[in-house]
């Protein structure tokens, strides 16, 4: 496996960082991640940019703190083993219904029905009090205990979160080569051709939406947990321009991009106070926006494999005799 090395020294990071590090940092922006990916996966494979992955994600986390433990005194708690599945199946199908809404809209016009369907999911939560709790939300969402291991300690949750995002990328790149999604990348490319091959596309592309949907709802169940809370200002249009944001910095058109993205918007977001007042930090993040779109239009993730291309020694061309 060639991203081996790698893995091993994700897996070692416990061992050299302290516990600030390790959860303000690393697990963060593995969270972080794994959201992002989801909206990485639409935009790189189906060719559309979603903004409704923040109510995927907290439709899944809102399902947690409500059939969990909390301490506003509203739900139902389930076991761990009932919810989680529960939660992922929410946020499915809601990637599913938005897929159905949006299935014959593209560029701009995806854009602003996937917003549409995010701003609205963030106000019902503010408006409904029996299952949303308002503006208040839960708080005191625990991460359960799994024989005796609390899995909100540093590095469980690390390790716990580590595997969630190495599961998520797994999954994509088998999912992107399977026949539906193939089916799906060939609708990106040259979606009149699939139908006058009988393809209907109604399917590809709701699956693709509901996939996305499973991928930010396991961010969402990790999100909850970390915070331990959720509230409407989870779901709100903060957190949807920052998922676009970290896939825009990583790079949208790549899933790792947006690991990469969220390792750079979470070092941005925790030092920005030591480089510039914290009230300005939008100011700070727009800045790097605009010079990755001006000068690295694939993110970060396309300056890196563009500088190893270009340090990676070129063969030597075999001469040949007249």
């Amino acid at each position: 496996m060639k991203n081996a090395p790698l893995l091993a020294v994700l897996l070692a990071l416990p061992l050299f960082l302290n516990d600030f590090w390790l959860t303000q940092v690393a697990t963060r922006a593995l969270i972080l991640g794994i959201t992002a990916l989801s909206l990485s996966f639409l935009a790189t494979y189906l060719g559309v940019v979603s903004f409704a992955q923040a109510m995927m994600a907290g439709i899944a986390g809102y399902t947690i703190a409500y059939f969990g433990p909390n301490t506003v005194a509203i739900g139902w708690e389930l076991p761990f083993w009932l919810s989680i599945p529960l939660a992922l199946v929410l946020a499915t199908l809601a990637g599913a219904l938005t897929g159905l809404v949006a299935r014959r809209s593209r560029g701009i016009y995806a854009i602003m029905i996937t917003l549409a369907i995010g701003v609205a999911f963030f106000y019902l939560t503010r408006q409904n009090y029996s299952l949303f709790n308002g503006w208040t939300g839960f708080s005191g969402v625990r991460a359960p205990q799994v024989f005796g291991l609390n899995l909100r300690a540093p590095v469980p949750l690390y390790l716990m979160t580590l595997a969630v995002a190495v599961a998520a990328l797994v999954l994509v790149a088998g999912f992107v080569r399977s026949p539906l999604g193939l089916t799906i990348q060939a609708l990106r490319d040259a979606p009149g051709r699939v139908r006058a091959l009988g393809i209907p596309a109604l399917g590809p592309i709701v699956a693709a939406f509901a996939f996305s949907g499973f991928i930010a709802g396991a961010g969402g169940i990790l999100n909850v947990w970390y915070n331990e809370r959720i509230s409407s200002f989870s779901v709100g249009l903060g957190p949807i321009i920052d998922i676009l944001i970290i896939c825009v910095i990583g790079g949208l058109r790549h899933p790792a991009g947006a690991f990469i993205g969220a390792i750079a918007f979470v070092l941005l977001e925790t030092f920005a106070v030591d480089l510039i007042d914290r009230d300005r930090f939008n100011t700070l993040i727009g800045l790097v926006l605009l010079a990755i779109v001006m000068l690295a239009p694939n993110g970060l993730q396309g300056m890196a494999a563009a500088l190893v291309a270009r340090l990676r020694p070129r063969a030597a061309t075999p001469k040949t005799s007249i």
